[in-house]
Order: C-alpha cells, then structure tokens, then sequence
C-alpha cells in the first residue's frame, strides 16, 4: 500500500537509488507514478507492504517499508530492485550507479567514480566540507539526519587525514 513519504515512519527501512544522471522533472513525474502503482500491490508473503517512494535531488530515488506492519521478504526486495530495472531501461537510466555522489560549489549534484576520489581530494575539489551523500543509511530517520554529510564526516574522512600528514 502505497502512502506519501512524509507519512512514512521514521523507523522505516530505506533503499536509496542514485540515477547516473540527471532526472528531469518529467522523468521523476513518470518515475512516481509508476512507483506509486507498483508499490500498491507490493506483498510479502501474500501480506500488503505499507511503503513509499519519491524522487530526490533530480537525482535519487528511495524507496521506504514500513517495517512494523509487515517484514519485507527477500523475494519482494527483489521485486523493487527489478522496478528500478525496468525503469531505468524505459528510459535510459542507470539506476545502481555506485559513484561518489556529491554537491559542487553551484548546489548542483556531481558524480565521481570512487577511484578518482582520492586525487580529487588532493586537488580539493573534494574538501572537508562538501556535502556527500550516504546512500547506506537503513532507515528514513537516519536518512534524514545522515544522508547529506560532510565529507570530513564520513568515510572519506581518512583522505584529509592523509592529506594533513603529509
């Protein structure tokens, strides 16, 4: 059963999708509708999920359970991540993009592939203080508060470490 994201409760078990791209406000248009149909039926076990999806930053797609009404089962996982699929095949985008995500100095969400990390570090085109994103939070408490870090907080914090001594 699908319900908006805004109702969905904080202790909800998340999946964070980052798109190799930009989505455009038609694309995450289409994205939410067929999303929202999808996760109407999505059952474990016969059991209906109470869930919820939306697009973020024109750049990320996440998906929420409600946990407490009914366990998803690994079959409907595979379900969704078979969604994200089919969509990204629909419309040309690569949904399982597993660069670092960040925002440059426009506010503008940049993508950089993880070996390039530490050299971007050295030319400080990742500083301390850019925001990054961790799509590795569980649930949509912790993707509230720890979703956008700083880079110095997170695991690339070993870089400036490097970066100081040396």
């Amino acid at each position: 059963m699908y319900i908006p994201f805004s109702d969905i409760d904080l202790q909800s078990r998340v999946w964070i999708y980052q798109a190799d791209r930009t989505i455009t406000n038609e694309e995450a248009g289409i994205i939410t509708e067929m999303l929202k149909a999808s996760l109407d039926e999505w059952k474990a076990h016969g059991k209906p999920l109470t869930a919820s999806a939306k697009v973020f930053e024109h750049r990320f797609v996440v998906i929420a359970v409600d946990e407490s009404d009914e366990l998803p089962s690994g079959c409907s996982i595979d379900t969704s991540v078979h969604w994200l699929k089919e969509i990204g095949q629909r419309m040309n985008i690569d949904f399982f993009d597993r660069s670092l995500a960040y925002f440059d100095d426009n506010n503008t969400v940049q993508t950089m592939a993880v070996p390039k990390i530490k050299q971007a570090v050295m030319d400080e085109v990742i500083t301390p203080y850019t925001t990054i994103f961790d799509n590795q939070v569980a649930n949509k408490a912790q993707w509230l508060k720890r979703w956008k870090i700083r880079a110095s907080d997170s695991w690339l914090s070993r870089y400036f470490a490097q970066q100081t001594s040396s």
